[in-house]
């Protein structure tokens, strides 16, 4: 399996062979030994964890994986992702009609996490799933949008349990071009 992402292959993303593999050009995509190719995080995540721990075999924790994954593209990434790109890149005016919009849901999904995570480890049973791997890639993030995240207790605690798990130093990688440019090849 081939990972297209910049860095990785040192592939830029906006070639025409990239985009054979993710037409919106978008990453992460992954290239599979005949070829054939996935793009977007959480299906590539599902693709990934079959057959794993991180992806439970029984139907009702499989489908609490899908509502989290849902979850995160409804509530985090679109929200604290966005937020964070336009901060960091200095998009933050430009887009500042659409901004209060966007911190209130944050605070709502937060609130919404912290709840869920007040009596549990974990987003689906007892362990790390690709359901807590999927929410924790923004939401740790959510401290460069100015969100205190230590005042969500169990978020923050469960957000310490799920760093341990993945291991220390996992890399953030800054935001390059945007990915709408002119394709180059």
């Amino acid at each position: 399996m081939t990972w297209g992402t910049v860095g990785q292959n040192q592939q830029s993303p906006w070639t025409s062979a990239f985009l054979k593999l993710n037409p919106s050009g978008a990453v992460p995509a992954l290239e599979l030994e005949d070829g054939r190719a996935l793009s977007e995080s959480n299906a590539i995540l599902q693709f990934l964890s079959e057959g794993t721990a991180f992806l439970p075999s029984e139907r009702f924790g499989r489908a609490k994986v899908a509502q989290w994954l849902s979850f995160e593209q409804y509530y985090i990434e679109p929200v604290i992702g966005s937020l964070r790109f336009w901060t960091l890149t200095g998009r933050l005016k430009r887009n500042a009609a659409m901004v209060p919009d966007k911190q209130e849901t944050a605070t709502k999904a937060l609130r919404a996490l912290d709840r869920s995570l007040t009596d549990a480890a974990f987003l689906v049973g007892d362990g790390l799933s690709i359901a807590d791997i999927s929410i924790y890639a923004y939401t740790h993030l959510a401290g460069d949008i100015g969100i205190d995240l230590p005042a969500y207790r169990a978020l923050a605690a469960w957000l310490s349990r799920v760093a341990a798990e993945i291991g220390p130093n996992t890399p953030v990688h800054p935001y390059t071009i945007d990915p709408h440019a002119i394709v180059r090849d």
